[in-house]
């Protein structure tokens, strides 16, 4: 297996906010019907983490598992774990109908942060942040492009396709501009 590179080699910007790229981030999409009893196993042994309510991410150190759709779960974790986690999914699920993919470098991987962090992606996503709680998982749009982002610590952790990460970036780091903070 080769190194993993990330889409954007580390880039940075620095501005009301401070953007970067964090990748490479290991991730699976799990695909099971929710009712599926051997789902719940197969998520604690994959990241350690319990199956995510509507709309959520339950984080356990350096893993994750958001909700994504009714039947979709993002799985994060270490690059270099994604091949054991895929191997814990399939022995959990057994004979359960699920499809389990390694979507890492598929995705580019971003943090903003610092006290007007959540001004950046208002500029972006129609998304309220006074009402965006901590665990919650938006999977919604950065400006015209798919995005997915959750609050963690003093910032948002933002996925998109890795196709579309130079634009993601260039559109995060314009909007940290000093000067364009919102009133």
């Amino acid at each position: 297996m080769s190194e993993p590179v990330s889409a954007l080699k580390g880039a940075t910007a620095q501005g009301f906010a401070t953007i970067r790229e964090i990748g490479p981030v290991g991730m699976i999409t799990l695909r099971a019907k929710p009712d599926v009893k051997a789902l719940a196993k197969a998520i604690k042994a994959a990241v350690g983490t319990e199956v995510p309510a509507l709309r959520r991410i339950v984080t356990g150190g350096d893993r994750a598992c958001g909700w994504m759709s009714p039947d979709e779960y993002l799985l994060v974790m270490p690059y270099a774990a994604v091949a054991g986690a895929l191997e814990a999914i399939a022995k959990a699920m057994g004979g359960e109908h699920h499809l389990a993919v390694d979507v890492s470098d598929a995705r580019a991987v971003f943090r903003v942060e610092g006290a007007k962090a959540e001004q950046v992606l208002a500029k972006l996503s129609p998304v309220d942040f006074a009402t965006l709680e901590p665990g919650e998982l938006r999977r919604t749009r950065a400006a015209q492009v798919a995005a997915a982002f959750w609050k963690d610590g003093d910032g948002f952790t933002v996925v998109c396709f890795r196709s579309v990460g130079r634009y993601v970036f260039d559109l995060l780091a314009t909007g940290a501009k000093p000067g364009s903070e919102l009133a």
